[in-house]
């Protein structure tokens, strides 16, 4: 049983191979801004944290479901996809891209708790065709320690992990020491939840031992 994922995301690969699976690798090239802003406007109101992750974790995996014939022929397995974004006071952040943002988001999370929503879509892929899909969110509730001093953050910033990440944290690396508490799977922080992904994958009929290949 193969394992596709629809990302480039260092982290969920990560978590994968630590989970034991090896999986092949392809860029959906989702265009996210546009396919988010397409479908408020079909709806006439703005989405939920909960309904942006799993619309482009959707839309990501649907991406590279249909190309699979060119990107792995004879694929037989599963194709994931996931989104991830944080929420603090009602406010949704996705990548800050900027050392500016990044700041800006810093001083508001310090000494305070905020909720990361990680949504996942899992497609069951034979013969060329999608034959089942599962959708989940996944939520955590992340909080920030409140002495992070101003040369910590600067020094953060400084090393441009926070720029490229949801939140501009990260659990796994340079920014776990400073979260205090994590309340929910900890690996949803980081970029997927793994317990998640094996609930989903068994109501595609997918043992999850199935997909160990490490």
């Amino acid at each position: 049983m193969q394992v596709l994922l629809a990302s480039t995301s260092p982290a969920r690969l990560m978590l994968l191979r630590q989970a034991g699976i090896e999986p092949l690798l392809h860029s959906p090239g989702v265009d996210e801004d546009a396919a988010v802003a397409s479908l408020e406007s079909e709806l006439g109101r703005t989405l939920s944290p909960a309904e942006h992750v799993q619309v482009l974790a959707s839309l990501k995996a649907a991406a590279v479901a249909e190309r699979i014939d060119d990107l792995a022929p004879g694929f037989d397995g599963i194709v994931i996809g996931g989104d991830s974004m944080f929420e603090l006071d009602g406010t949704v952040y996705g990548k800050p891209h900027e050392a500016a943002v990044a700041r800006e988001r810093w001083h508001l999370m310090r000494g305070r708790t905020g909720v990361l929503h990680s949504g996942h879509s899992v497609l069951r892929v034979e013969g060329g065709a999608v034959q089942g899909q599962a959708d989940a969110v996944a939520e955590a509730s992340v909080s920030f320690v409140d002495d992070m001093t101003d040369a910590e953050l600067d020094a953060y910033i400084a090393s441009g992990e926070p720029l490229q990440v949801a939140g501009a944290f990260t659990l796994d690396s340079l920014g776990g020491p400073f979260i205090e508490r994590i309340e929910g799977e900890p690996s949803t922080v980081i970029g997927m939840s793994l317990s998640t992904l094996r609930r989903l994958a068994a109501q595609l009929g997918v043992a999850w031992p199935t997909l160990w290949n490490r």
